[in-house]
């Protein structure tokens, strides 16, 4: 029997992307090019881990001198890759907590400076009994002992708790310390999986 469910944040729950500051920089090629090469998913994973953003600012900036501009801008104007909620996400998420049948839970990658800017804005992670940033931890998805973190932290049996994320390296990480999960692909397709779970909505 399910009775947590923990979710992912970014691309679960909240509308987050580098290229919606991007896009008003570069034209759609270089921002790609830019994305792909030099603010990468990697780079931004080590603040998510725990580097702190200056850190991370001035070890790119040493790496590529001539994107000095447009690194800065990365945390700089970091607010405006915050397009909002996934409203059919949200409205999920609601659902299941107005039943009072289960515990809920987000552990989320992200880095310990910025969260902050999402708790401000996102009344609906108040509505969570705990939250695990990976940021606050100095570790992350899909590392296992980040899991196991959650799992000690709040008392949860795997075997009792349902995962949900965007990416799939995260869900066969918890897949393999025994969480149930599900892949999200968006809120369509999540509202249909849920009831396999015996997650009614």
């Amino acid at each position: 029997m399910i009775n947590t469910i923990v979710f992912d944040l970014g691309a679960v729950l909240i509308d987050w992307n580098p290229h919606y500051l991007y896009e008003k920089i570069f034209k759609e090629d270089e921002m790609h090019h830019f994305l792909a090469t030099v603010c990468t998913p990697a780079w931004n994973e080590e603040q998510d881990g725990g580097r702190s953003l200056a850190e991370a600012t001035r070890v790119l900036i040493a790496q590529f001198p001539e994107h000095e501009e447009n690194i800065r801008v990365f945390y700089d104007r970091w607010p405006e890759m915050l397009r909002g909620e996934i409203p059919g996400t949200v409205a999920l998420l609601k659902t299941i907590r107005d039943s009072g049948n289960y515990k809920l839970y987000a552990l989320t990658n992200w880095s310990s400076e910025t969260f902050p800017i999402a708790l401000e804005r996102f009344e609906f992670l108040s509505w969570f009994d705990g939250i695990v940033v990976s940021g606050d931890e100095k570790d992350r998805k899909p590392f296992p002992s980040f899991y196991r973190t959650l799992l000690n932290r709040y008392a949860i049996e795997p075997t009792e708790a349902l995962f949900i994320d965007d990416n799939l390296r995260n869900i066969k990480a918890a897949e393999e310390l025994g969480i149930h999960a599900i892949h999200f692909i968006n809120p369509e397709q999540l509202k249909a999986a849920l009831p396999a779970f015996n997650v009614p909505v």
